[in-house]
């Protein structure tokens, strides 16, 4: 699956050549070049600011056809319109439809087109705006199976470790007793042989001794592994640090993620309360943000401090939301703290672990 960097190279670069080429073979003024450039270079920053570059794209083509005939098919704008449909937020996308429609009748008047452009007109930035919102709803519907199949997921690495533990019971019922059972009947095995022989050999208390031995060793050894099944170590099952690598690369919009300071070990809750904070601010990010890219920021110092920040529409978490409430809990567990509000530009989540200095 190609990067959607190399994707929007590819798309600045067809939609470059297909609005300069013509261009050149019809006009040779250079200012006329730099308006075929302008309404089409843009394009390749068109997810980092889609209503600045389709504002961009849109007034330079509309300049270009005042002069340039016949009148080009406005492929950048076209572009610029459907990655606005597509990435912006609901409010974005409904002031842009009055503002497409205004620009294109201004497009086509001013130049005086005849009247089979409009339909023509009319039918392309209609159909780039839908398929604009039918690849945003499909992304979020993706998203959210995405989001159900983590959920389950966590719900069987759950229903495992119940599993494990009900193992670990019968286990320790059955073959625990089993075992202790042998150990008593072998060490009173030469007393019993005593009261009925009057002496137990040498040979037959060396049997014993070793039936018994060998009790104890493999009651040890059985409560060791009992322990490792009913318990594991803390987080066994569940992601920490190292793993956000692969969910910032999961996520659908661009992640920028930084680790500054020298990384020190974990215990292994304060991992998965990381990594999970880390889920669910990208989680709510997705849902009510409404972004076009968030920054994830690992420092290490005193202690351990995580920032998710992203440049939407900022505000007040929603009340009745349960998202932010576990990330307090689970922060506190930890004896951390976590701050979420307004940021500089969007919606700011940062929390902070205390972390041991000598830890290595």
């Amino acid at each position: 699956m190609r990067s959607p960097r190399i994707v929007d190279r590819l798309v600045a670069l067809a939609v470059a050549l297909l609005t300069v080429v013509p261009v050149l073979l019809v006009s040779g003024r250079w200012w006329v070049v730099l308006l075929a450039l302008l309404a089409s270079v843009p394009v390749l920053w068109r997810r980092r600011a889609p209503v600045v570059v389709t504002l961009v794209v849109g007034a330079a083509m509309s300049v270009m056809v005042l002069w340039q005939k016949p009148l080009l098919l406005p492929w950048g704008p076209l572009v610029g319109v459907y990655t606005v449909a597509a990435l912006s937020r609901p409010l974005v996308r409904l002031v842009s439809l009055p503002v497409t429609v205004a620009a294109v009748y201004v497009s086509l008047t001013l130049p005086r087109e005849s009247s089979d452009a409009y339909p023509l007109m009319g039918t392309a930035f209609f159909a780039a705006f839908a398929l604009g919102t039918a690849e945003q709803a499909r992304r979020l519907q993706a998203a959210e199976h995405a989001e159900r199949a983590r959920r389950l997921e966590q719900e069987r690495a759950a229903a495992v470790l119940r599993e494990r533990a009900r193992i670990a019971r019968d286990m320790h019922d059955i073959v625990t007793h089993s075992v202790g059972l042998m150990v008593v009947q072998a060490e009173a095995g030469p007393f019993a042989r005593r009261e009925e022989a009057g002496e137990c050999g040498d040979a037959q208390r060396e049997v014993f001794d070793r039936i018994a031995d060998t009790g104890r060793a493999t009651l040890t050894q059985l409560r060791g592994l009992l322990g490792v099944l009913r318990d594991g170590p803390a987080g066994a099952l569940q992601p920490g640090l190292g793993a956000l690598a692969d969910l910032v690369r999961a996520f659908e919009l661009p992640v920028e993620l930084a680790v500054e300071g020298v990384p020190r070990s974990l215990p292994p809750e304060v991992g998965v309360a990381a990594y999970r904070i880390v889920q669910e601010a990208l989680t709510n990010v997705r849902k009510h943000a409404a972004a076009s890219a968030v920054s994830v920021q690992v420092r290490w110092g005193g202690g351990l401090e995580i920032e998710i920040a992203d440049n939407g529409r900022g505000g007040s978490p929603r009340p009745g939301g349960q998202g932010i409430i576990g990330m307090q809990e689970r922060v506190a567990r930890c004896g951390g703290t976590v701050r979420t509000g307004p940021g500089v530009q969007g919606f700011t989540v940062l929390a902070r672990f205390p972390v041991e200095r000598d830890a290595c």
